[in-house]
């Protein structure tokens, strides 16, 4: 049987600016190869929703994929995290976001229902550490929906992710907790939002090493993007959804930054309170020690 000489890796992302600017230098293009050395390896995109990666997780089909941080406790026995690629709010995060009269009360007293973008998103996590598992009425709505049709008034409150997290107010809706300042001022730490993992077998697959041999592409990926920055939003541009190029850009630059290119020991400790404070509050199972692939040398 022939070996494909250069194996294919399929690295998931999420459909939005941030990890469209990432990840595009692994890409081969039609002027010539990728613009970063992908090894031994090529590498597809497969651009989907990420609550929609979180359940294709569960299956592990894709070599490589982003996903919510608090996904990564139900498929850690077959995903670790590479060290970088991961999105982190720094004081900022997801938004709860709501017309003039509602107030964070009536989320938690049940009067109004809020849309959110997955049960499985670090959002969902964090939004019920917040207002209390399980006190609050909620319905998953697809993350472009919910900013239109809370607006509309299909629905009390929303719960925003993305770009929404600089857009809601064009739409009359108001901020009620910004929920990475929330967390930031509760255990002083950034909230870790999305991961990058990578598939277990791969060691077996490709031999001892191969994980941090992969995430050092991946690492050169998120180097070469932030000292290309005008190409690499121009690409980004195709991801943005409306938005001009300098809200694309501070998009980016909120979620593709220092803690992108590793995680370091704050980030580390981040990862491990958080999943820690949702298994501790029955939103996600226990999490062993979480392991993280370092970019091999």
């Amino acid at each position: 049987m022939t070996v494909d000489p250069h194996p294919v890796l399929r690295l998931g992302h999420s459909p939005d600016p941030d990890d469209a600017f990432m990840w595009w230098p692994l890409l081969a293009r039609e002027e010539g190869p990728s613009a970063v050395d992908t090894g031994r390896f090529r590498f597809e995109i497969v651009a989907e929703d990420i609550e929609t990666l979180n359940l294709r997780s569960d299956a592990a089909d894709l070599e490589i994929t982003a996903m919510s941080c608090a996904q990564y406790p139900r498929v850690q026995d077959r995903y670790a995290i590479t060290a970088c690629g991961a999105s982190m709010g720094d004081g900022y995060g997801p938004k709860l976001v709501a017309p003039e009269a509602v107030t964070v009360e009536d989320l938690r007293s049940g009067t109004v229902v809020l849309a959110v973008p997955g049960e499985r998103t670090s959002a969902f996590g964090c939004v019920s550490l917040l207002l209390g598992p399980g006190s609050f009425d909620y319905r998953v709505v697809p993350f472009e929906q919910i900013i239109p049709r809370v607006a509309a008034g299909e629905f009390g409150a929303g719960l925003v992710i993305h770009e929404g997290q600089l857009t809601f107010a064009e739409s009359g809706l108001r901020l009620l907790e910004d929920l990475g300042a929330w967390w930031s001022r509760r255990e002083d730490l950034p909230l870790p939002l999305g991961v990058n993992a990578i598939r277990r077998d791969l060691a077996t697959v490709y031999g001892q090493g191969a994980l941090g041999e992969i995430t050092a592409i991946l690492r050169r990926s998120v180097e070469h993007a932030l000292a290309n920055r005008d190409e690499s939003i121009r690409y980004a541009l195709e991801f943005a959804r409306g938005m001009d190029r300098d809200l694309a850009d501070r998009f980016v630059s909120m979620y593709v930054n220092r803690w992108t290119l590793d995680f370091g020991d704050t980030g580390r400790r981040a990862v491990h309170r958080f999943l820690s404070a949702l298994s501790e509050a029955g939103l996600a199972p226990p999490s062993a020690e979480v392991d993280f692939v370092a970019a091999a040398r």
